[in-house]
């Protein structure tokens, strides 16, 4: 699969885009994501949780799949295909 990163998060990761990573689920493929890129990469990706409690998306993140927004399809549970590209964005803010 595919993933692209936007804005702060290619700083992290330094590429824009990779086919390095794999997972049946969204949370399976971030948790590669952000034990491959580090703690800076797990602060955007998850919001913190006790050791035992489910994991949680970061509010300062947004997440879509094959062009549709997690929150309209099944969140973190959403199952990934082969062919599926991942699109991770940080959540701007302005005025």
């Amino acid at each position: 699969m595919k993933v692209k990163f936007f804005a702060l998060l290619r700083d992290i990761t330094g590429v824009k885009e990779t086919t390095d990573f794999t997972g049946t689920t969204l949370v399976e493929l971030l948790k590669e994501l952000s034990a491959h890129y580090g703690k800076e990469m797990t602060r955007w990706l998850f919001t913190p949780t006790a050791p035992n409690q489910e994991k949680q998306i970061g509010k300062d993140v947004i997440i879509l799949v094959n062009g549709r927004a997690i929150e309209h399809l099944a969140g973190l549970k959403t199952t990934l295909e082969e062919e599926d590209e991942v699109a991770i964005f940080p959540r701007l803010a302005g005025g």
